[in-house]
């Protein structure tokens, strides 16, 4: 055993490169927490688009047969509007040959449009009372509603029956679609339907405090005389005959614009107009009808009539002391204008995202899919070809090599790593270069040396620079022809080695990619992360050896031709994944990179969430810095244009576009279980999740491991994906600020031992 120890020097001052690597050390948590943001603003998005799109179905309540002994005699047999002048309840009929026209439930793109343009062919106006998730996603028609003389009141924001729910609710209810009204049409309203309503001799125990609530605060609120139930589609003429009052009474009459196919309406509407003017009737809006009512009867049509709600939104209580009540509308202004029109521009983004994040998902679902069918394909070919009783590399490989062991503060991890190296079956020198460690590694080093009875052991020590300068100084310090790089913390199998080189025999090899193995995989995070190495890593390899354009050799174990490396210049410090960068460069050299399964080696897994987070967040940010790097090879010819033409569109669908879109698979499958379908949402989840289980197993089948982690995949997917999307975008936001990282030291723990204590 040798020892080369440089001579003293000064502590260099910090390096550019090292102070840009500060200032980003600096930005991380504000980085994670825009990654974290970004993801909620997505949910966000979906949820509230998912809120709107609540279905609105026919007009029954929800319950029904209540008592209504609280509810006073003249307002059950009153009319269909009702005030609370005074705060007292107040009942007005419409007035006789007079229909006050109404429509339920829209706005709705399909329909509405054709409703107003009857309505304007014939030059009548009428009510809407719309639900105000629809006016929020379809503001123009109701902008374009009440520019041609119409009124709207409230029917809520999601078509609720207001009887059971509570005061906060009912108040939501009404402030969110006046919010709604004044982004879409610059108004509030004092009209108000409520769901599921009908005659007033309906109102109940349950409904008549909503009432009364509504009233206080400056709510009229409108029932009908006359249902046409054409929400039932009975066909054109029941439709017509159902809406028509008794002769020569007054009459609100309901019609719906929306919640459901709605033909039979718009063929009934027009029959229907012209039979009432042939019955001498007249058109009105209810603040209309109101209007005439009292001017017939002779009485003051005051601003007590109908005033702005009281407490309600900025600008509704406007014109409060108007002499009549066709002033239902309010002009909204203040706050009230500007929260409206900020809900319809967040409606108006949902409208947009969902669809197109659909698009995107449906897109990289297909491609998923077909990566997993390919690797399920690939990999069975990869397998049986390898495995063969006749398959040869060529003449077995018996010639030594070095065997390189960057170290840095690796006192937990590094005399086990020797005593593996002691026992492999094939011959070997050990270059250990301690990389400037603080707690003794290189001592522990070459006391396991001595205690091992090694002499093969060669611990050299640098100031420390960094992981790839550490393995350069290895590489020139080498004795043989190939070189095997491996992790401080790792434990080779005794065969390893001999297994590793082999390819060799084939002189168009110059890199081979070792089976790495996690170690400590008894807790959930290593189970995880075992389940990932075996199937999203290994089971990969196969698949990426057999087109020739493997992206990665696994730090952990990993060999190649020094001439190989030496001639494309060494490990690179131009990124932070070193492995990833060694190993494009070695297809761009012409050099070809293959899989060896039977080379295992045992790593120590990082142990925690904050480990685990720093090690993916290097290998991300590594891994895109190598693409861009190596970016001209999409134009090379040759090998290096094959890797940059196969490999590398693989490698930024799979390792990055795809991680990103996958937490939003989860967040569209609770969407659609919440507001589509949840049965056929889960089963598809489920569906997913069964061929992912399908890969895995047979993943770990071709590596020969025990199927009892694969229990741990669902959680796997429902946590572990989230933190991956996070990391990733941590990364794209360094790549795009310019951060810097150098070489991260994860805690090691020791308790990956020997390949034996191992444990599958």
């Amino acid at each position: 055993m040798t020892t080369t120890t440089p001579s003293r020097r000064r502590r260099r001052a910090p390096t550019r490169i090292e102070r840009v690597a500060g200032k980003a050390a600096a930005l991380q948590k504000p980085r994670v927490i825009l990654a974290g943001l970004l993801l909620l603003a997505l949910t966000s998005v979906m949820l509230l688009d998912g809120y709107l799109r609540a279905e609105v179905g026919g007009d029954q309540r929800v319950r029904t047969g209540a008592s209504s002994n609280n509810v006073p005699d003249k307002v059950l047999d009153g009319g269909p509007i009702l005030t609370f002048r005074g705060g007292r309840a107040t009942t007005v009929s419409v007035p006789d040959k007079t229909i006050a026209l109404t429509f339920d439930d829209g706005p709705n793109p399909t329909w509405t449009p054709q409703v107003l343009a009857i309505l304007k062919k014939y030059d009548i106006p009428a009510t809407f009372f719309v639900v105000g998730s629809m006016v929020s996603r379809y503001p123009s028609i109701v902008a374009d509603m009440v520019d041609a003389g119409n009124e709207v009141g409230i029917h809520t924001f999601t078509h609720v029956d207001l009887s059971y729910q509570s005061d906060a609710r009912v108040n939501r209810e009404m402030q969110q679609t006046q919010l709604a009204l004044a982004g879409a049409a610059g108004i509030t309203t004092t009209l108000f339907r409520a769901p599921y309503s009908s005659e007033t001799d309906a109102i109940d125990n349950y409904s008549w405090p909503v009432y009364k609530k509504l009233g206080e605060d400056g709510y009229t609120s409108v029932f009908v005389d006359t249902d046409s139930d054409d929400w039932k589609r009975p066909g054109v003429s029941k439709i017509v005959k159902w809406a028509t009052p008794d002769d020569g009474e007054g009459a609100s009459v309901l019609f719906h614009d929306a919640g459901g196919e709605r033909s039979q309406t718009i063929k009934a509407l027009p029959k229907y107009i012209e039979k009432m003017r042939a019955k001498g009737y007249t058109f009105t809006t209810i603040s209309g009808a109101v209007q005439k009512q009292e001017a017939e009867a002779g009485g003051q049509a005051g601003g007590q009539a109908q005033g702005g709600p009281n407490g309600q939104l900025g600008g509704a209580g406007a014109g409060a002391g108007t002499s009549n009540l066709q002033a239902a509308h309010r002009t909204a202004t203040g706050a009230t204008l500007y929260e409206g029109k900020a809900l319809i521009g967040a409606v108006a983004v949902a409208e947009w995202t969902v669809p197109v994040l659909s698009v995107g998902l449906l897109v990289v679902g297909v491609a998923v899919m077909g990566r997993f069918g390919m690797m399920l394909i690939l990999a069975r070919r990869h397998y049986r070809q390898r495995n063969r009783r006749r398959f040869s590399w060529g003449p077995p490989v018996w010639q030594p090599v070095s065997v390189i062991v960057p170290a840095y503060n690796e006192k937990e991890c590094i005399a086990n790593t020797l005593e593996s190296l002691a026992r492999s079956t094939h011959p070997i020198e050990i270059i250990v270069v301690d990389d400037g460690s603080t707690d003794g590694t290189s001592e522990i080093a070459r006391t396991a040396a001595r205690e091992l009875g090694m002499t093969n052991v060669r611990v050299i020590r640098q100031e420390n620079a960094g992981k790839p300068a550490a393995l350069n100084n290895g590489v020139r310090s080498a004795s043989h022809d190939i070189v095997v790089m491996m992790d401080g913390d790792t434990v080779f199998e005794p065969d390893a080695v001999r297994q590793l080189v082999q390819p060799f025999a084939d002189p168009a090899v110059g890199a081979v990619a070792g089976n790495a193995k996690v170690g400590n995989r008894n807790t959930v995070i290593g189970a995880w992360q075992h389940i990932e190495y075996v199937m999203g890593f290994n089971l990969d390899r196969r698949m990426y050896d057999l087109l020739r354009c493997m992206p990665t050799i696994p730090g952990a174990i990993g060999a190649f031709r020094r001439e190989a490396v030496l001639e494309v210049g060494g490990m690179s410090e131009d990124t932070l994944a070193e492995d990833t960068d060694i190993t494009i460069a070695m297809h761009r050299a012409g050099r070809r990179v293959v899989y060896q399964e039977h080379a295992r080696a045992w790593t120590e897994a990082p142990g925690s969430l904050k480990q685990l987070w720093s090690q993916r967040y290097r290998w991300s940010y590594g891994t895109m810095q190598a693409l861009w790097k190596h970016r001209k090879s999409l134009t090379d010819k040759g090998p290096s244009g094959r890797f940059g033409r196969v490999g590398m569109p693989l490698v930024v669908i799979f390792q990055i576009v795809t991680p990103v879109f996958a937490p939003l698979i989860d967040v569209f499958t609770v969407y659609s279980m919440i507001f589509v379908d949840f049965g056929a949402a889960l089963l598809a989840w489920l569906a997913v999740l069964a061929v992912q289980l399908l890969c895995a197993a047979y993943a770990f089948r071709l590596d020969r491991e025990k199927y009892r982690y694969l229990l741990m995949m669902p959680l796997q997917q429902l946590a572990y994906r989230q933190m991956m999307y996070l990391v990733l975008i941590h990364s794209c936001i360094t790549a795009m600020t310019g951060g810097r990282l150098r070489w991260q030291k994860l805690k090691r723990t020791g308790e990956v031992g020997t390949p034996a204590g191992a444990g599958r």
